[in-house]
């Protein structure tokens, strides 16, 4: 019988431990340290989400790393003090706390962070003070900017995701003001119906009219990266980050645009695997599983963020989940020098072919803002935690502002791995408009399972566009087919156009106008083919 010679590891916990920062509010969190022994370096994780997410950090695998574990509130949430100013305050605090922790007797000085989501941004934002100390950051799941890729995709705003979180903290925040002893009547009596219903919620007319969300203003009325966003930006400059960062991504998360960003400037580790924002770290998203091989377990992710901390990681520069195929592989780097960029052109007649079109004729269709195409999956972060990553479109493409363009069945496997764009030759008759664009897998039994989606506002009615879809790593396999969807919504992953150039956060029901779109010949979709 195998018999394991482990000594009991007897471990000190203070909570709710307070923690100065500069302007006097005192922050509170948990302090994990090895009874014995000393001093230790510290892995701090900072959260907006209250306790609930300390039962989901892996404690006792870094203490049995050696390292103490500060989890802390970030202000405003939890047992913090203060007011939560989503993303404002984030930076300053963990340069606070960084020092806190090295003033310890029990601190050796030094620092790690980790996290994911907003959890990771406040890593980030803590390395760009550049703290004494602080020395690696494992990051997950995070936006590279506040505009770019979190509240805004392509020029549209991330109309569900926005929603969905912003309803989620201002709950947080009347908890913790009705813990503080403040009335809070009046704030549940206005979030709550927007809490119950999202859907109902996401179709207010004006968009910036949802009420309950203290900050749904200030992200709606601003649109373009104006001297707000420029002012939340400035809490995130890469170019301060010292530190080495570890990356870890999802195919279907909706910041993986982000972090291949964040990649790009500071360098370091790349992880992606086959996951949502939901699901992080499992072996299936959406409608398909992609098998136990495909979870983060099995290729001992925890273990490596750790050794990485440490500055131990012998790892793979990057290390990605090669879909269809469903096996981890390491590369060199990312994007993958070897991929060849190959236009796949969209002919009006529905064929997606690697030869150009003959033909000058439009493809057509109509776009009524009141009655949008539905979300189907994709890299959503929605009220709806199933509808996320590959979902079978079949419904959504009997639609008729659905238009379809499709190769016949393939001869062999087709590696499509690293970013990729559709580019429209398109018009429309409103004065402004957006252009969505979605790349599906379809199977030898139908099935029409998307991959990846993305969309461009304009405000041209006729030109050429390019549709970002930032990026994925799947093998259209033998016997299927490749697939690309153009439309002009995806709702409520983004709000709707309205189509007479009014800012959408501001159009009325009156507003809303018919859009008869025309794409012609001469668009085509840009496939990164990995040799095989």
């Amino acid at each position: 019988m195998p018999t394991l010679n482990r000594p009991p590891l007897r471990v000190i916990v203070e909570h709710d431990s307070p923690m100065p920062m500069r302007d006097g509010t005192i922050l509170r969190g948990s302090v994990h340290r090895p009874e014995e022994g000393g001093p230790f370096p510290a892995l701090l994780v900072r959260t907006p989400y209250g306790e609930g997410t300390f039962r989901m950090i892996p404690v006792i695998p870094a203490l049995e790393a050696g390292f103490a574990v500060v989890l802390q509130h970030c202000r405003g949430r939890g047992s913090s003090d203060g007011e939560f100013r989503p993303w404002l305050d984030e930076g300053a605090d963990g340069h606070d706390t960084i020092a806190w922790i090295t003033s310890q007797p029990w601190s050796n000085g030094e620092v790690v962070m980790s996290g994911m989501s907003y959890l990771a941004g406040c890593a980030l934002q803590a390395a760009a003070t550049r703290p004494p100390g602080l020395k690696a950051v494992v990051a997950s799941m995070t936006p590279h900017d506040f505009h770019d890729g979190l509240k805004y995709h392509g020029g549209a705003f991330a109309l569900g995701s926005a929603l969905n979180w912003g309803a989620m903290q201002a709950m947080l925040g009347l908890q913790h003001a009705e813990e503080a002893g403040e009335d809070t009547g009046a704030g549940f009596a206005a979030l709550l119906p927007v809490l119950g219903d999202q859907a109902a919620a996401a179709r207010t007319l004006p968009v910036g009219s949802i009420p309950g969300i203290p900050w749904w203003r200030e992200w709606t009325s601003h649109p373009e990266r104006d001297a707000y966003w420029e002012g939340l930006a400035e809490t995130l400059r890469h170019d301060r980050i010292e530190v080495p960062v570890m990356h870890i991504a999802g195919w279907f998360d909706l910041f993986l645009p982000g972090v291949l960003e964040n990649h790009r400037r500071l360098g370091g580790p790349l992880v992606i695997g086959p996951w949502s924002h939901l699901t992080p770290g499992g072996s299936g998203t959406g409608r398909l599983d992609f098998g136990p091989a495909a979870s983060a377990q099995a290729i001992g992710l925890e273990r490596r963020q750790l050794a990485f901390l440490k500055g131990e990681d012998t790892g793979p520069a990057v290390k990605i989940f090669v879909m269809g195929d469903d096996v981890w592989r390491d590369e060199e780097s990312w994007p993958l020098a070897r991929a060849v960029e190959t236009r796949y052109h969209l002919h009006t007649g529905g064929l997606l072919s690697p030869e150009p079109p003959a033909s000058d004729e439009p493809a057509t269709f109509t776009f009524d803002p009141r009655d949008p195409v539905p979300t189907t999956g994709g890299p959503t972060l929605l009220a709806d935690p199933t509808n996320v990553g590959p979902q079978d479109q079949r419904d959504v493409e009997l639609r008729p502002d659905v238009l379809c363009y499709t190769t016949g069945v393939l001869d062999a496997d087709v590696e499509v791995t690293g970013p990729l764009s559709v580019t429209l030759r398109a018009e429309t008759s409103a004065t402004a408009t957006d252009w969505t664009a979605k790349l599906v897998d379809v199977h030898p039994d139908g099935r029409a399972m998307s991959v990846i989606d993305g969309i461009v506002r304009t405000t041209a009615p006729a030109g050429t566009f390019t549709v970002d879809l930032v990026a994925t790593s799947q093998v259209f396999k033998a016997g299927h087919r490749i697939r690309v969807q153009i439309s002009s919504s995806n709702f409520p992953r983004f709000d709707r156009n309205p189509g007479t150039g009014r800012p959408a956060a501001e159009a009325t029901e009156a507003d809303l106008v018919v859009q008869h779109q025309k794409v012609f010949p001469g668009s085509y979709i840009t496939l990164p083919i990995v040799p095989r």
